[in-house]
């Protein structure tokens, strides 16, 4: 049976590790075969896509998710549309917000949306020996034991804001995201990793390159630059975080 998932042997980890080790943050190229790089991505391009927002700091404005099926009746559309300007108002005003599409691939396969489909798959091979071997051996991190993990699409008006990650306590170690976005992703489309220092400038960024995984020791600042009205859909990428417990 043909495997849906399967690492570049060619990878150079001593180098990827060299990078990481520098930098705390690392983007492997190539990291699947190109087949199964390609199966994935079809894979996404046919996700039931709902959305995630978040529209602020407070306690009163906790992230939200709308289910695909939520999203085709009336009632739905117009409460992502309520979400979608309470995140703006929320980035207006320099608190953390976020817009993209998800797929919330744990909480799919635990509440059973799709038994038996490639979802399921996929968080099996994050979880994986080989794929846990691999962000082992790029990190230096011997204990990382689990991921977890969505399916998420960054299209037109999508943004991730910027952030830390700080959830150590719950194990959080590296942060990973599968990038699958369409080949020759052009610099203005957005949609681009990118790291901030203390005194807000940025420092470092990564293209959301065809078969690429990007791994970031957390917590550190970071965002997902937005996307553009004029910008083509298929930013698609896998993402989570690993975990030591």
């Amino acid at each position: 049976m043909k495997k849906l998932f399967e690492i570049n042997p060619d990878i150079d980890r001593e180098a990827a590790a060299r990078r990481y080790a520098a930098n705390t943050r690392v983007q492997v190229r190539d990291v699947l075969t190109q087949e199964t790089a390609l199966e994935i991505r079809r894979i996404l391009q046919a996700t039931p896509w709902g959305m995630a927002m978040r529209g602020g700091d407070g306690e009163d404005t906790p992230p939200e998710s709308i289910r695909n099926a939520e999203l085709a009746r009336p009632e739905g559309v117009e409460k992502a549309n309520s979400l979608g300007r309470q995140a703006d108002q929320a980035s207006a005003r320099g608190e953390y917000a976020f817009r993209f599409a998800h797929y919330p691939i744990v909480k799919a396969v635990q509440e059973g949306w799709q038994k038996g489909g490639p979802h399921e798959l996929l968080l099996e091979y994050v979880n994986a020996p080989e794929f846990l071997q691999l962000a082992r051996d790029v990190t230096g991190i011997d204990t990382l034991v689990k991921a977890d993990g969505q399916a998420t699409l960054f299209a037109r008006q999508h943004y991730l804001g910027r952030h830390i990650d700080s959830h150590v306590a719950e194990g959080w170690r590296v942060a990973y995201i599968l990038n699958f976005a369409i080949e020759d992703w052009h610099p203005d489309w957005g949609g681009y990793l990118v790291f901030y220092n203390e005194d807000g400038d940025i420092v470092d960024g990564f293209k959301p390159r065809f078969n690429a995984l990007n791994l970031l020791a957390v917590p550190q600042s970071h965002a997902v630059t937005y996307v553009p009205p004029f910008a083509p859909v298929g930013r698609y990428a896998i993402t989570g975080w690993l975990r030591d417990r």
